[in-house]
């Protein structure tokens, strides 16, 4: 897939370019969907199938007095998703001030049709672009005869057991920080994954415990619920079993924040190195144990039903 980042640089527009437009946090099932619908017409006129985004996340722009919007995937892993879903190209428009004050049509006219080279759009029902959000469909399909494109709108993908709720990147959020990381991975289509460095952790693991955890350094990545959860660990090229721990490990009293992995028949040291986690089912609440014995006791339980429901 052809990654475009600084749009000046497309020196000409992509060959009968089929766009799809949106933030894609989560590159979950509503946005694969869209994806294959671009891919479809792309093959019908012969054309390229563009996916286009921006950085940093809008909201971040929009409402600068509002704390950093955790994301489901950051930049790098939606490239990878997107690159997955069999895109040819990815446009990454950086979201500035400017670009949030462009009007509809000349974001049209100068960007989609003049640099990218657009020829279709594919866009869920009350998908909205350009200042205030003037370049809805109604809009597109005003202008669609004259500039010479065709406009696709594709319904939602729903909520499975909630048709009045498509599926999104806000529910998938909720299902997340809810722990809920099954129905997550039901949305997204795979496991919710976060990613980040092995930093130094409070020795505590396998000196006392004798399960040595790998704690990781989250960067504005939705972390899910406090708990307990079976997980499988991406390092290298090598999957692992594994147990996390999110919380503050109350049976030691110490009230300090960590996302812990114990990756199971694992041995090495990975300070440092960089680790992805795939969230596959949430055990059991985070819990004080009254003391050492029993906390090891339940860790070992917790090590066991991983074994059994995570799947490499």
């Amino acid at each position: 897939m052809r990654v475009v980042e600084d749009i000046e640089k497309l020196n000409e527009p992509f060959k009968n370019a089929v766009v799809t437009i949106g933030n894609f946090d989560g590159v979950h099932k509503g946005h694969q969907a869209l994806f294959a619908r671009v891919r479809e017409k792309a093959r019908e006129i012969g054309g390229t199938s563009v996916a286009v985004t921006f950085e940093p996340h809008p909201v971040s722009v929009l409402r600068p007095d509002l704390p950093p919007l955790p994301r489901i995937t950051v930049y790098e892993r939606k490239v990878e998703l997107i690159s997955s879903a069999g895109m040819d190209a990815l446009v990454c428009l950086a979201f500035t001030p400017g670009l949030a004050k462009l009007d509809a049509k000349t974001f049209l006219e100068d960007i989609l049709i003049k640099r990218i080279g657009m020829k279709a759009i594919v866009v869920g029902g009350d998908y909205a672009f350009g200042r205030n959000r003037e370049g809805d469909v109604d809009f597109l399909k005003r202008h669609a005869g004259d500039a010479g494109f065709e406009v696709l709108c594709e319904k939602w993908v729903v909520v499975p057991g909630m048709e009045n709720r498509r599926i999104s990147s806000t529910v998938i959020r909720e299902k997340v920080m809810e722990g809920d990381v099954e129905t997550a991975a039901e949305l997204l289509g795979r496991p919710y994954q976060v990613c980040g460095t092995v930093v130094p952790g409070r020795g505590r693991g396998a000196k006392i415990l004798g399960f040595p955890t790998a704690n990781m350094e989250l960067k504005n990545e939705l972390c899910p619920g406090i708990g307990v959860y079976a997980v499988s660990v991406e390092y290298g090229s090598n999957i692992y079993k594994g147990v996390a721990n999110i919380g503050f490990s109350p049976t030691f009293e110490d009230h300090q924040f960590t996302v812990e992995v114990h990756i199971l028949d694992f041995e090495g040291d990975l300070g440092g190195r960089f680790i992805r986690v795939n969230f596959i089912k949430r055990l059991r609440d985070e819990k004080r144990f009254e003391t050492i014995e029993e906390l090891k006791a339940g860790i070992a339980n917790d090590v066991a039903i991983a074994r059994k429901i995570v799947f490499i």
